[in-house]
């Protein structure tokens, strides 16, 4: 391995190998991705977990803002996908990292006010009901978190959700040291204990299981921009659980370009505040991109931040269609069009770089996250 000294070397050898037009079935790209290793660790002060929890992220800068954005260094690039650990004990360590590629083989302002609601027209937003879909992949991936927010299981034991949903920018939410995770089970009509469903203990309604987190990584990046030009782009977290969900989970994935997307959609379920106790399904067209962000109209309220946003799409290795998490939905952002106030809902891109990154947070092995 070695390292690189500009962030352009690094993504072009993260460069993705598409299908040729001719196959007609939208296929998940090939990427060899880059590596991300911890470089030192430091422990730090304990946090005081003083935030206040905010369910949905604002920032003026939209697609044009970004783009305009004068590309990272090498440095600055390591300096954003370093991160913080927090443990359920309270305890706080910074880690460094290193880039590399074998040899061998992207202020805290709140922008305009605005209306609540994140509707664009029509409501296209679908609640799931009945246990038959809730606990049926792909719904039974979504869960939702004590502090508010949606996040999506993404190995045994690993759920990744929006950054700002454990961390303000400045500090930890209160809640975050006893964070824990809900998942939807059925509460049986005679209050009777255990897993298995028979005819005479039919579910009534759903209710919440809740399992504990051991410890929660937040990428610097957020840290330091907290939903500035930069720090909308790192707005995404992994939490560990206590012990396994022992349910089906879905991979992430490296986001292709919006134009390789099967009819250019994208899907995600969130817990949105205004429907309490569902699960809310959308999906929508997305509009415009930038490296780290897709621009979309989903519709979408606060509660839903922190859900996996996924594709489905054929997978040539397997010879299987596949669903993978390529990005997580992250908030609103109000853009300034020639004078004209234009709205957008945000979804955190899955680059190759935050793919090893979360990758590795997963698997403690880089060579398993070597294909996106």
């Amino acid at each position: 391995m070695a390292g690189l000294s500009t962030l352009i070397l690094l993504l072009c050898a993260a460069k993705d190998v598409m299908p040729s037009s001719s196959h007609w079935k939208p296929t998940w790209p090939s990427y060899k991705v880059p590596v991300i290793l911890p470089q030192s660790t430091l422990n730090l002060d304990k946090p005081q977990f003083d935030a206040e929890a905010r369910l949905e992220v604002v920032s003026p800068c939209g697609p044009a803002c970004h783009k305009s954005s004068p590309l990272p260094t090498y440095e600055e690039v390591k300096n954003y996908l370093s991160y913080e650990t927090l443990y359920a004990n309270g305890s706080l360590t910074e880690t460094e990292v290193g880039i590399y590629i074998l040899s061998n083989s992207g202020d805290g302002s709140q922008g305009k006010s605005r209306t609540k609601r994140q509707i664009y027209g029509y409501d296209s937003r679908f609640s799931i009901f009945g246990k038959d879909f809730l606990l049926n992949y792909p719904f039974s991936t979504s869960v939702k978190l004590s502090t508010g927010c949606t996040g999506t299981l993404v190995a045994e034991k690993h759920v990744l959700t929006a950054a700002h949903c454990i961390h303000d920018g400045k500090s930890y939410v209160k809640g975050a040291q006893k964070l824990r995770v809900g998942f939807l089970k059925p509460k049986l009509k005679d209050g009777s204990k255990g897993a298995n469903i028979t005819s005479s203990a039919m579910p009534e309604k759903m209710k919440f299981q809740w399992i504990r987190v051991k410890r929660t990584h937040v990428p610097k990046g957020w840290i330091k921009g907290n939903a500035n030009d930069i720090g909308m782009d790192y707005d995404y977290a992994l939490l560990e659980l206590k012990k396994p969900h022992k349910r089906k989970f879905m991979k992430i994935g490296v986001s292709p370009p919006a134009r390789h997307l099967p009819g250019g959609r994208i899907h995600f379920s969130g817990y949105d505040n205004d429907r309490p106790g569902n699960l809310v399904y959308r999906f929508c067209d997305v509009k415009d991109e930038t490296y780290d962000l897709l621009y979309q109209q989903c519709d979408a309220q606060p509660g839903a931040s922190g859900s996996g946003v996924y594709v489905r799409m054929w997978k040539r290795q397997n010879h299987k269609w596949e669903r993978k998490i390529i990005g997580i939905f992250s908030g609103h952002q109000w853009v300034d069009m020639n004078g004209t106030p234009q709205d957008f809902n945000v979804a955190v891109r899955i680059t190759p770089l935050k793919y090893a990154q979360i990758c590795y947070w997963i698997k403690g092995n880089y060579l398993d996250c070597r294909e996106g």
